[in-house]
Order: structure tokens, then C-alpha cells, then sequence
């Protein structure tokens, strides 16, 4: 009888670690998916820069395109200033995009960004970008915002990457949504509601 439920224990202390361990996982699988593809290329993300990492340069130069979205929720005019670039290989260069806020409203928005075709990600690096980074912006504000990148040399080492002529580097504004701009409407809302009952 003691070995059974001992047992039962075991099975019932497995069973909640295995619970836990699921939970754990499912938190932590999106940030992590965003860093693997970070590091990786994978999707069509650039990748991360490394600190101190030696860039190869060489002769040869690529074309880089520019493209911008914004999601239809967002009020904002985005476009990148230069449509394209022939850049050198290994070499930094520098581009921008810019927004303007079209409505009466101030607005906080967010970018997320890709590489196309998706297989020339992994030699596409960015140094330093806007993206991720919450822009705020007043009623009828225009601001400009730089993305530092390079294109690694090896990309034309590479077979299945050496026809590759042009990277298109595509960024989508989307509208992000403040605590405190629910708190406003969770109280207008509850005012709203004691209105309609005082009345």
C-alpha cells in the first residue's frame, strides 16, 4: 500500500513538473523564436551585428532596396528616403526611412522588419536600426530614422546565394497601444455607464 502511493506521488510530482516545464517553454518560445532568428537569418531577419566581430570588405557591390508599410490601425505616412543603394561588400552604409504623424492624435508605433529573399538574410547584418523601438510622435510631426547595415562578402561564396543580385530590406510600422490610453477609456467607459444608470 506505502510502495503504491509513493508511486502515485511520483507520478503526480512528474506530471506537475512536466506542466511547469510547458508553461516555461510556451513563455519563453517567442522571444527566443525572435533571437534565433536574429542570430540566424531564419524568416528573412538580418542578423545581429556582433560587438568587436571583423567584417570582411571587398570590391564587389550589391543592390539594397527599400520598402515601407504601415498598418492600416496606424495614422502615419512612411517611406524610405532613398529607394535603392549599391553598397560594397563588408562595407557599413547608412539609409533612412521617414514618418510623419497625419493625424490630430499622438501616436506610438513600432517596426518590424524583413529580408527579401528570405536565403540572403543571413549575410544581411544590421549595426543599428529603429526597429523594435517604440517611435512617438505628435500631430503632424515628420522625423527621419537611419538604419546602419552591411552585406557580408560570402554571399557570393555561398552556392545558393551567389546569384543574387538585389536584397530588398522591408520594414512595417504597426500602432502600439498604451496602458494608460486603456485606463482612459476603461474610465470613460465606467462614466459612461454611471451616466446611463444616474439618468
Amino acid at each position: 500500500m506505502a510502495s503504491l502511493q509513493t508511486r502515485n506521488r511520483r507520478i503526480a510530482i512528474s506530471l506537475v513538473t512536466l506542466v511547469v516545464g510547458m508553461l516555461g517553454l510556451a513563455y519563453a518560445s517567442v522571444p527566443l523564436y525572435e533571437l534565433f532568428c536574429r542570430v540566424t537569418g531564419y524568416g528573412g531577419t538580418p542578423k545581429i551585428k556582433i560587438a568587436g566581430a571583423p567584417v570582411k570588405k571587398s570590391n564587389g557591390t550589391i543592390e539594397v532596396r527599400f520598402d515601407a508599410n504601415t498598418n492600416k490601425a496606424l495614422q502615419w505616412h512612411f517611406k524610405p528616403v532613398q529607394v535603392k543603394q549599391t553598397v560594397k561588400l563588408g562595407e557599413p552604409s547608412l539609409a533612412f526611412y521617414r514618418v510623419k504623424n497625419t493625424s490630430a492624435n499622438l501616436l506610438t508605433g513600432t517596426a518590424i522588419f524583413n529580408v527579401t529573399p528570405f536565403k540572403a538574410a543571413s549575410y544581411f547584418s544590421k549595426i543599428d536600426c529603429f526597429c523594435f523601438v517604440e517611435q512617438t510622435l505628435k500631430p503632424g510631426q515628420e522625423i527621419d530614422m537611419p538604419v546602419e547595415f552591411f552585406v557580408d562578402p560570402e554571399i557570393f561564396s555561398d552556392p545558393k546565394t551567389q546569384e543574387i543580385s538585389a536584397i530588398t530590406l522591408s520594414y512595417t510600422f504597426y500602432p502600439v497601444e498604451r496602458d494608460e490610453d486603456n485606463v482612459d477609456r476603461t474610465l470613460s467607459r465606467k462614466s459612461g455607464s454611471n451616466d446611463e444608470i444616474d439618468s
